[in-house]
């Protein structure tokens, strides 16, 4: 049986498993248990090989760094109870807590973070994530094979509680980088004794919220609550997530009561409108940037003058009457709300002066432009934009590109090695600053799958990090920003995305935040809603 035959029968036993089990479960909840869809299979539950939130939605649930992100996205402490910023800035010292265990009661000492942390800039990792701890001392040079030696870098246990951390320069946003998934801690003999298997259950050890109870690969993951997490195990005893790629099939499921949890990987455009006025929606605004990705090595789009076209022959406004989800319009790549955003930074709406561009490029009126096909990600909202995309390129440029889509895990694949000449993308903030999304751009970064490299970018981005003034690196931003979107036209932003979610009554304690974090911690079910009402 192929993969597409397989996962259709799995969506279609779920499905039908479900619906006879409504009978007899009825509308409401299921005790002690929180149901959701992550809508595709996680690629990796290895934290330093993954680059995807669907990944990082159920890390995020078993794991906890050295400190974590409150709603207002402040860091607090996790395993590290406090720390100190010395030297300026440059030096970090971090203090565990003594009562840290992981799941299998093991505790959770500094060399599980010198360990975590030197293999994810170990180049035999090939982490896209290494770049996050490029502010580390030789942590660069490690990385790139400059510097052999991992003691060498700005890193180490001082003793099982207290971790070091050296800088090279002050970084504002470092504190920041300890809350998220590339820098959480690793168990050296677990990974070694398992190999590439060590994230399957039964042999992934946790420190977090919740362990890995059963992974029925494309088809669902269970959590269930951890025991030994430090703040107490959560509310809930389970979490059972789906992958249901049909949006439409989840909403279905949702609206029988069979999940209490959705976002947008399980609205159908269609059903937006109606669900708004129901007291289980919600909307709102996320610091992710949806885009069109060139491949500069690749033609036509190696010429900056059709990237710069392709870029003005797009009307931005469009997409939020297609989604109706409150999106905004984007023509730069870092946000509105973060540091260095300028409108001024990207391109406008100009199809008469794309035209021209296309004309000095070779392609009078789209004549004699190579065929090309759009990559993008399986899923309804995608492939409505893509076609407002393909239907703009006609009728502005004369140019008829093709569509083509991909499950989740192979377009991830696809665009690491060998992104196509154009490909729809997105890219969500890690943390609350800039620099999140500048350093994508960065020549050395592995998740810059536009294959541009400018010396002058990285030399800016260098000065950026390195600047503590925010009105000195908002201008060092700006100029990078315009560069990107405008004078190389490196990608083509389309639109600010939002988070629209819907929540059953029963469930109580999950939380928003615009890093869209999903945390389930503190999630509650009232197991006598229905009784109740």
């Amino acid at each position: 049986m192929s993969v597409p035959a397989i996962r259709l029968f799995i969506v279609l036993s779920f499905v039908l498993a479900l619906s006879s089990c409504a009978a007899r479960q009825s509308d409401g909840p299921e005790k002690d248990t929180l149901r959701i869809n992550l809508a595709a299979e996680p690629p990796s539950l290895d934290w330093h090989v993954s680059t995807d939130n669907t990944s990082f939605d159920v890390v995020s649930n078993l794991m906890v760094g050295l400190t974590q992100y409150r709603n207002d996205l402040s860091c607090a402490p996790a395993c590290a109870e406090s720390w100190e910023i010395l030297d300026g800035g440059k030096r970090y010292v971090f203090h565990l807590r003594k009562n840290l265990k992981w799941s299998d009661g093991k505790p959770v000492v500094a060399q599980d973070f010198e360990y975590a942390w030197r293999r994810i800039l170990d180049p035999a990792t090939a982490s896209s994530y290494s770049f996050f701890l490029y502010d580390v001392e030789n942590g660069f040079e490690y990385n790139t094979g400059v510097v052999k030696d991992p003691s060498k870098l700005g890193i180490r246990c001082i003793d099982d509680q207290t971790f070091e951390v050296r800088l090279k320069k002050p970084a504002s946003y470092f504190l920041n980088m300890t809350a998220i998934c590339a820098s959480f801690p690793q168990r050296k003999d677990i990974i070694e004794k398992y190999g590439n298997r060590w994230t399957e259950p039964g042999n992934m050890v946790v420190n977090g919220p919740f362990v890995l109870k059963d992974w029925m690969h494309e088809y669902k993951i269970d959590l269930e609550a951890n025991p030994l997490f430090f703040e107490g195990p959560p509310k809930i005893k389970k979490i059972k997530m789906f992958m249901i790629p049909e949006q439409a099939t989840a909403f279905a499921l949702y609206q029988n009561g069979q999940l209490d949890y959705i976002d947008n990987r399980s609205f159908p455009t269609p059903e937006v409108e109606q669900a708004k006025k129901t007291s289980e929606y919600k909307n709102f605004a996320l610091l992710r940037n949806n885009y069109l990705g060139f491949n500069v090595t690749k033609k036509p789009f190696d010429d900056k003058r059709v990237r710069l076209a392709v870029s003005m022959s797009i009307d931005r406004t469009v997409f939020p009457k297609i989604l109706h989800r409150e999106e905004k319009p984007s023509y730069t790549w870092i946000p509105e709300g973060l540091l260095g955003y300028s409108r001024d930074s990207g391109p406008t709406y100009d199809p008469e002066a794309a035209r021209k561009l296309l004309a000095e490029a070779g392609y009078p009126d789209g004549k004699g432009f190579p065929k090309i096909s759009i990559l993008y990600p399986t899923r309804e909202d995608a492939r409505l934009v893509m076609e407002s995309v393909q239907d703009q390129l006609k009728r502005n440029l004369n140019i008829n590109p093709e569509l083509t889509n991909q499950e989740w895990k192979v377009y991830l694949q696809k665009l690491r090695r060998d992104a196509p000449p154009i490909y729809r993308a997105n890219w969500g903030a890690d943390y609350p600053d800039p620099e999140t999304f500048a350093n994508i751009f960065t020549s050395h970064n592995l998740n810059n799958n536009t294959r541009w490299k400018n010396a002058e970018y990285d030399k800016l981005d260098e000065q950026a990090t390195s600047e503590l003034d925010p009105k000195i690196r908002a201008e060092i931003y700006k100029k990078m920003d315009r560069m990107v979107c405008r004078e190389e036209a490196v990608i083509a932003c389309t639109f600010l995305a939002t988070q629209n979610i819907m929540c059953k009554p029963w469930v109580e304690g999950i939380a928003v935040n615009p890093l869209d974090l999903q945390f389930f911690k503190d999630a509650k079910i009232d197991n006598d809603w229905k009784a109740k009402n």
